[in-house]
């Protein structure tokens, strides 16, 4: 599984129709016999909350970016968007 972080969502659905994964309706083609995307977008951190009400207390904070897992092999030009976060947020099932 490769990890990707784009500078906007736009950029990121720019390049996957780029590669023919948006259909024209505008929707992310999500998996095919050789590939499966995961778009997560943005990525919250921190954040209180009311343990009674569940209420926010202090907002979690967005990280920068806009987030995509990707399983197969990756199309290319997206390189130089793959990070190697230590604890990923959410991940492929293996």
């Amino acid at each position: 599984m490769h990890c990707y972080k784009f500078p906007t969502r736009t950029h990121f659905r720019t390049l996957a129709a780029a590669e023919g994964l948006i259909t024209e309706d505008g929707d992310l083609i999500t998996a095919s016999h050789t590939f499966a995307i995961d778009e997560i977008g943005t990525i919250y951190k921190g954040g209180t909350y009311d343990a009674e009400t569940g209420e926010v207390i202090t907002p979690p904070i967005p990280r920068s970016g806009w987030h995509v897992n990707y399983a197969g092999e990756p199309p290319d030009g997206w390189e130089q968007y793959v990070v190697s976060p230590e604890q990923p947020v959410r991940v492929f099932a293996s």
